[in-house]
């Protein structure tokens, strides 16, 4: 039995970390154990110019000690009115590595994100030409469609027409939870790639119902059911380059999420490779980790791997079930369970 694991030191290729104190309290869990991030623009007010990337980018680094190894990667949200100057001008600067597509109304702070594709036609065209990514939130946001159901109409509706329209245009979907999603980018081209997170590999939707409501497990996009689940764990561990990490550890206080109408999101930062060791080994995938947390993001992006290496052994980890943020607390994924590797650094 394989008692310790070393891999290139990863990436996390999609984490919120938020602003102001909640950033001060969470930067740090996500610096410890990936030498880079994509960070998520959806801040209030958004990230929409390379002044303010530049400008959140420099509070994240100030979030963490002087001596710290890590880079944030930075996203421009998109909007109705995207300039695509601007966008063009932040990438050849190397300050926006990619752009995110929020649905309107899609998830947290989303109320400025994208109405109609196709009011970003110019702005694609633009990521197109320039190599630049676009990572997509892919849920449809019409009340009719069932929540459930809202990635596989969005992969139907909006994202193979977009595909079509734009066959050379870089895309990751994000956080994917459904085999439509896994089967979509799978039998696409190269420039068509998706990041995993742990809870869709560990939690289906009645881990949100299970003796009450539980709120810690409600993200977005939702859980799905079992044989989704499934799907996107097989996919995270088949090796495939075009399945890649990335935790979507989305932080809020325990007072937004156990609240009438609690925030969406799953804190999982602080033991996210711990989480990623234990579905690998369970899957007897432990020798593709590697791939997955440390070189097929990287290899899409068009970056270079890491430097380094991090080593887990396989030793009990007890999660806590809190974590304190400033002056209130986090519930981690995993809260009060033990898991069997542990993170050293």
């Amino acid at each position: 039995m394989t008692s310790q694991i070393v891999i290139r030191r990863p990436d996390d290729w999609h984490v919120h970390l938020r602003d102001g104190e909640m950033l001060n309290a969470v930067a740090g869990y996500t610096a410890r154990q990936f030498a880079r991030a994509i960070v998520m623009p959806n801040l209030t007010p958004p990230v929409v110019t390379v002044a303010a990337a530049a400008a959140y980018r420099a509070r994240i680094m100030a979030a963490l000690p002087a001596d710290t190894r890590f880079t944030p990667l930075m996203t421009c949200y998109l909007t109705d009115d995207a300039d695509a100057a601007e966008i063009a001008r932040g990438y050849g600067q190397g300050v926006f590595a990619a752009c995110k597509l929020y649905p309107a109304h899609a998830t947290t702070n989303s109320a400025h994100g994208v109405t109609e594709v196709r009011t970003l036609v110019r702005v694609l065209e633009v990521m197109q030409r320039i190599g630049m990514p676009l990572l997509i939130h892919g849920e449809v946001t019409d009340a009719h469609v069932d929540i459930f159901d809202r990635e596989a109409v969005f992969i139907e509706r909006v994202l193979t027409p977009l595909v079509e329209d734009f066959p050379e245009l870089k895309i990751v979907l994000e956080h994917i939870t459904t085999s439509e999603a896994v089967d979509f980018v799978s039998g696409s081209g190269a420039g068509i790639a998706a990041t995993i997170t742990p809870q869709h590999c560990v939690i289906n939707r009645n881990a949100i119902f299970d003796g009450g409501i539980r709120p810690h497990f409600y993200c977005l996009p939702v859980a799905k059911r079992e044989h989704h689940r499934l799907a996107v764990r097989k996919a995270a561990v088949s090796g495939s380059p075009k399945f890649f990490l990335g935790t979507d550890s989305a932080p809020h206080a325990i007072g937004r999420k156990e609240a009438a109408c609690g925030c969406a999101g799953i804190f999982n930062a602080p033991f996210a490779l711990e989480s990623y060791a234990q579905i690998f080994d369970e899957e007897g995938a432990l020798d593709r980790l590697e791939g997955f947390a440390s070189e097929h993001g990287a290899n899409f992006y068009g970056l270079p791997l890491n430097d380094g290496t991090v080593t887990l052994t396989r030793e009990a980890v007890a999660v806590p079930a809190t974590i304190t943020a400033g002056d209130g607390k986090l519930v981690p994924f995993h809260a009060d369970e033990t898991l069997p590797w542990r993170f050293v650094g």
